[in-house]
């Protein structure tokens, strides 16, 4: 056996650090970090007030783009919302047999059908709408008018 004084010291383990402030300072300084942050704190707020509703971020914009542009089709949705057809289709299903929307005949293409609300789709969203709305006017209280019209330019810009 080796004599143990023959052997070389160790070092005192280190002690790991701690941290007393958590530094953001890089995450912050990317637009996606940012962007992600602001868009949670909203749908924290939306969530529950569209719960009386049934209604998740994606239902809400379904039916609100259906409400606006009646007899629009599953692949313009598709395309506007960046949504994969296979996605859209149940999504669809569940909007009709909640009664919210109806598939109508497409004037000009037989193939297709248009999206219409009914009207309990319609009080609905009429009554979603306005709540959205309010969320809006609270979650961007602390910005000027000129300033929420800025940010919404600006979004814009980076996906349009």
């Amino acid at each position: 056996m080796p004599d143990a004084s023959a052997l070389p010291a160790q070092p005192a383990p280190a002690v790991p650090p701690h941290v007393e402030s958590v530094d953001t300072q890089y995450l912050e300084s990317l637009v996606g970090y940012n962007a992600r942050r602001a868009a949670l704190a909203i749908i924290a707020q939306f969530l529950p007030r569209m719960a009386p509703y049934d209604l998740r971020p994606v239902d809400f914009s379904v039916l609100s783009l259906v409400a606006h542009n009646p007899g629009i089709t599953s692949r313009q949705l598709c395309g506007t919302l960046n949504i994969l057809p296979p996605n859209l289709v149940g999504m669809v299903g569940q909007l009709e047999k909640r009664n919210l929307i109806e598939r109508l005949p497409h004037p000009r293409d037989r193939r297709a059908a248009g999206l219409h609300l009914t009207p309990d789709g319609e009080t609905l969203v009429r009554e979603a709408e306005l709540r959205v709305a309010a969320l809006e006017e609270e979650a961007t209280a602390r910005l000027t008018a000129a300033e929420r019209k800025t940010l919404m330019r600006l979004l814009q810009k980076i996906y349009r």
